[in-house]
C-alpha cells in the first residue's frame, strides 16, 4: 500500500470538495440573503486541510494498488460527508451534530432521507448546498476526481473500479481519465436539459436547476416540504418521469447510442435494459390495478411514485403510504431490486437481480438434468462461476446487513415498520420509507442513535457492501 498516496488523493478531493461550498456562498450574495460569511469560511478552512494533507502527501502518487484504490474510495465517503455536515451545523440550520451528519450522508450516498423540515422557507444557499451534494455524490466525486487529476495515472482505474456503481460492463475508452470525463459530460448535459425542460414546462429557474440536480443524480432533495407534489403540474411530472427513467439507465448504454445519433436500436440490443423496462411496464400494471380501481389515486400520481420508488429517486407527488397493502409491499420489493447497473441509481441493480434468477432456474433445471450441461447466459455471452458465485455472495451479504440495521433500528426503540422499511429505504438509498419515515414525513423523529445507524447503512449502500467490508478482511492490510 501507499499510505502518503492515499493522504495525497484524498487532499486532492477534499480540497475540491471546498471549493465547491464557494457556489452557495456565490447564491447567497445573488439573492441578497443566506449564510455567505459561514460558506466562505468553512470553504476556506476544507480548502486549506484539503491542501495540508496535500502537502504531507508529497507529490502525486506514481501508481496505487487496488488496495489503495479501495481504501481511498472508503475513507473519501466517510470524510466528504463529515465535511459537508459542516455548513448545516455552523449555520444553525441543524444544531444537532447526528442531524446534520445525517442531512449530509444522505446527500452524498444520492438516499434523499432528510431531517429538516420548512424547506421552503430556508435559505437558497443551504437548499443549493443540499442539491450539490446529491449531484456531486450521483456520479462520484471519485470519478470527477479523476476526470481532473491525469496525474494517477495507471491508479485511475484502481479508483474508478472500486467507485463504479454496480458491475459496469463496457470501458468507454482504453484511458481512464477519458472515461471519467465521458461521463461527466453525458451527466452534466443530461442535467442542464432537464432543468431547461423543468424551467419551460413552468419551474422558477432556481427550482428548476435543484430539482434537475436531484433529479439526474436519483436523490430526491427537493426545495419543497411537499417534495414534487408542491407541483401538481402534468407537465412537469412527465418530465421528472423521463428523466428519472433516464438516469436510471446505464451510462455507458447512453454514450453508445449517443454515438449512434441516440438510436433505441442500440437500447434494446441491451438485455439488462430490456429487463429494465419490462420491469417498470410491470410493475405498473400491477399497481395501477391495486390504486387506480379503487380510486385511492390518480393515474399520474401512480406512475411517478412508482418510478420515483423503482429508479430509487425517491421523489413524491403523494402519500404513497396510504394505498392498498399490496401496493406498498411491491413497492419496498422494488427498492432492493434498484435501478441500472452503471447508472446513479441505488438497490441491487437489475443485472444482478436477473442473473440470480437465472442462476436459479439453472440449479431447478440441473435437478431435472443432472448430467446436463446448463450455462447461465446474459445475451450472448456465458456468465463464468466466478462472476455468479461473486452475485451471490453479493446477495447474501446485502441480505445480512439489511436485516442488521433493521434490527439495530428496532432496538434504539423505533417500530417495527418504520425500523424494516427505513433500513430498506437507506441501504437501497431510496429515501422514503413508511411508518414515521413514510413520503408524508420525514427522519427527524427518529432518535440520534436510530440515525447513526442509518449513515451506516446509506455509506455501506452506496459502496455497495464489499468495498466497505473488503477494509475488515486482515489480509487486506498485510504486505
Amino acid at each position: 500500500m501507499h499510505p502518503k498516496g492515499v493522504i495525497w488523493t484524498i487532499g486532492m478531493l477534499v480540497a475540491l470538495y471546498g471549493g465547491c461550498m464557494m457556489i452557495p456562498a456565490l447564491v447567497a450574495i445573488y439573492y441578497g440573503a443566506g449564510h455567505t460569511a459561514e460558506f466562505l469560511e468553512a470553504g476556506a478552512i476544507v480548502i486549506l486541510f484539503g491542501i495540508g494533507m496535500i502537502r504531507f502527501g508529497g507529490g502525486s502518487p506514481e501508481r496505487l494498488s487496488h488496495r489503495d484504490g479501495f481504501l481511498i474510495v472508503a475513507l473519501a465517503w466517510l470524510v466528504l460527508a463529515l465535511i459537508g455536515a459542516v455548513p448545516f451545523w455552523t449555520t444553525g440550520t441543524l444544531p444537532s451534530i447526528a442531524d446534520a451528519m445525517f442531512e449530509s450522508t444522505s446527500g452524498l450516498t444520492t438516499t434523499g432521507a432528510t431531517v429538516l423540515s420548512g424547506l421552503d422557507h430556508l435559505p437558497r444557499s443551504i437548499l443549493v448546498w443540499r442539491s450539490m451534494q446529491e449531484w456531486l455524490g450521483g456520479m462520484g466525486i471519485i470519478v470527477l476526481a479523476v476526470a481532473v487529476m491525469p496525474l494517477l495515472g495507471v491508479g485511475g482505474m484502481q479508483l474508478f473500479r472500486a467507485e463504479a456503481p454496480g458491475p459496469v460492463k463496457d470501458k468507454l475508452t482504453a484511458r481512464v481519465t477519458e472515461t471519467a470525463k465521458l461521463l461527466w459530460y453525458l451527466y452534466l448535459s443530461m442535467t442542464v436539459i432537464c432543468a431547461l425542460a423543468y424551467w419551460l414546462a413552468g419551474m422558477t429557474p432556481f427550482d428548476a436547476i435543484n430539482h434537475a440536480m436531484c433529479t439526474v443524480a436519483i436523490g430526491g432533495f427537493s426545495t419543497h416540504d411537499a417534495s414534487f407534489g408542491f407541483y401538481q403540474d402534468t407537465q412537469m411530472q412527465i418530465v421528472a418521469i423521463c428523466f428519472m427513467i433516464l438516469a436510471g439507465m446505464n451510462f455507458t448504454l447512453h454514450f453508445a447510442a449517443a454515438r449512434k445519433g441516440f438510436s433505441l436500436h442500440t437500447y434494446f440490443l441491451d438485455e439488462e435494459f430490456r429487463v429494465y423496462i419490462g420491469w417498470l411496464c410491470l410493475l405498473l400494471a400491477c399497481i395501477s390495478l391495486m390504486v387506480t380501481a379503487t380510486g385511492q389515486d390518480t393515474a399520474i400520481h401512480v406512475v411517478f411514485n412508482v418510478i420515483s420508488i423503482a429508479t430509487t429517486t425517491g421523489f413524491a407527488v403523494s402519500d404513497y403510504s396510504l394505498w392498498a397493502p399490496g401496493a406498498t409491499m411491491l413497492l419496498v420489493m422494488t427498492m432492493f431490486i434498484g435501478a441500472c447497473a452503471g447508472s446513479t441509481g441505488g438497490g441491487m441493480k437489475v443485472v444482478r437481480i436477473m442473473l440470480l434468477f437465472r442462476q436459479g432456474i439453472r440449479e431447478i433445471r440441473r435437478l431435472v438434468h443432472p448430467h446436463g450441461i446448463i450455462y447461465v447466459k446474459m445475451g450472448n455471452h456465458r456468465i463464468t462461476p466466478n462472476v455468479t458465485e461473486a452475485l451471490w455472495g453479493f446477495a447474501v451479504l446485502f441480505i445480512v446487513c439489511y436485516v442488521i440495521v433493521a434490527m439495530l433500528l428496532a432496538f434504539t426503540g423505533v417500530d417495527m415498520v418504520t425500523s424494516f422499511t427505513a433500513a430498506a429505504a437507506c441501504i437501497t438509498n431510496t429515501g422514503p420509507g413508511f411508518g414515521q419515515v413514510g413520503p408524508a414525513d420525514n427522519y427527524e423523529s427518529l432518535p440520534d442513535m436510530a440515525k447513526s445507524v442509518l449513515i451506516f447503512g446509506m455509506i455501506l449502500g452506496r459502496l455497495e457492501i464489499y468495498t466497505f467490508f473488503v477494509l475488515l478482511v486482515p489480509e487486506f492490510w498485510r504486505n
